[in-house]
């Protein structure tokens, strides 16, 4: 008997553990880097803040662009061969190209290594699959969140390391993600299960589910998966603010350094944690997944808000954990799509939604930094760094009113036959 398709109690707790840390370390790697990366580009332009500004938003639309192209081909992989192959390359292949990235000299060959973590950089896809794979229906929310967590933890971790590692040398940082990622991949190479079993593959490597726009066509055969992926777009188009312009929006509105950036963000992760393994198990139980998808982003809507009216340090930070809240939308949405699919479809909508989140950031990160830079440039008709929250707050209040009408009791799962072509 497999876990995948019989899953006792103590072994979905050991297969959940597995991909908590594994998708742990995964972000752990990508939290080093947040506080330096957008410095060394900094570094790169002559430290002219407006100019590293834009070079922040190009590098955040390729790494996006690339993601949108290749999460549906590792979702159908998965589908195909199984999630463990999948995420073991995606560690490995992070891995080395952060060695890449800690030796380049040159603005050009920065961005090929951005290009790389793009291509690898899926492992978080195929672990949606993975929990979906192993676990209920019903307690998939609460599942979900621990894979929040573990970004929450990654982030708790990851900056102050990252800040004080930077500190010393702003290549170290991307030296100790390598070895994290690569340690990740041994770890999964001799522990990770599989858990999607050959019976429930896919017979087939589905090119037409592999590309990207066939993804999104295959979102719309589940309309009210459909409705909610244009959720999950809208929702992290708006997150994509924060790798987008908080380093140097806390550099120049409140002369924040890497140490207190760091910090900040070590708060950030805490308050993740406690949202993720703390609240959505209990909200959700509560309210149920739609007033929790609901509630979730309008706490976003309202500490974005707060972020772009904070003249001060102290201001910001008292958006904290009302923004903290909006963690709770993202566990309540999964759950809510999961249960519209067969296993058997499980990785390719996990690619889709990964190509959503994907298509998000070729968009987010120019809209973001293009607008942080014009509103402190020196021609602007207006002085506004704030101006990209307000605009994350107002798309987030367009995810409120989409969910309003999607965000219903899900249907029962459709057949593993509707799910194939």
């Amino acid at each position: 008997m497999t876990i995948a398709s019989a899953p006792v109690p103590g072994a979905r707790r050991a297969a959940l553990l597995f991909i908590f840390i594994t998708v742990l370390i995964d972000v752990l790697s990508f939290g080093l880097i947040i506080p330096v990366l957008p410095h060394l580009i900094e570094n790169f332009v002559g430290g002219d803040t407006a100019k590293a500004a834009y070079w922040v938003g190009v590098f955040g639309t390729v790494f996006a662009a690339i993601q949108f192209v290749f999460s549906p081909i590792q979702g159908a992989l998965s589908d195909r061969y199984g999630r463990r192959p999948v995420i073991l390359l995606s560690c490995l292949g992070l891995g080395l190209d952060f060695i890449l990235m800690a030796v380049v000299n040159t603005l050009p060959l920065l961005l090929v290594g951005r290009i790389i973590a793009g291509i690898t950089a899926a492992s978080f896809t195929t672990a949606n699959a993975y929990i979906a794979d192993i676990t209920p229906p019903e307690q998939r929310a609460k599942s979900f969140g621990m894979i929040g967590a573990a970004f929450g933890v990654g982030f708790v971790i990851g900056p102050v390391i990252g800040a004080y590692l930077g500190e010393i040398d702003l290549r170290l940082p991307f030296w100790f993600s390598a070895g994290l990622a690569l340690l990740n991949f041994l770890y999964g190479l001799f522990v990770l299960p599989e858990s999607l079993p050959p019976e429930k593959r896919t017979p087939r490597f589905d090119w037409s589910h592999a590309n990207p726009f066939g993804a999104l066509v295959l979102l719309r055969r589940y309309p009210q998966v459909f409705g909610l992926a244009a959720v999950v777009f809208i929702a992290n188009m708006a997150h994509y603010v924060y790798p987008s312009i908080f380093v140097l929006f806390a550099d120049y509105q409140y002369h924040w350094g890497l140490r207190e950036v760091g910090w900040v963000l070590l708060v950030v992760g805490v308050f993740n944690i406690i949202v993720n393994v703390g609240l959505v198990g209990r909200v959700v139980a509560r309210l149920g997944e739609r007033r929790a998808l609901l509630l979730g982003l309008s706490c976003g809507v309202t500490g974005f808000i707060i972020y772009g009216l904070a003249g001060t340090g102290w201001l910001f930070l008292l958006g904290l954990p009302i923004s903290a809240l909006w963690a709770m939308a993202a566990p309540a949405t999964q759950a809510l799509i999961t249960r519209q699919v067969g296993a058997d479809a499980q990785g390719r909508i996990q690619g889709a939604l990964m190509s959503l989140v994907s298509l998000a950031g070729v968009l987010g990160p120019a809209l973001f930094a293009g607008s942080f830079g014009y509103f402190i440039g020196k021609h602007t008709p207006l002085h506004l760094p704030g101006a990209p929250w307000f605009i994350a707050a107002a798309l987030l209040a367009v995810g409120v009113a989409i969910a309003w009408r999607f965000a219903r009791a899900p249907a029962p799962a459709a057949p593993a036959a509707d799910a194939t072509v």
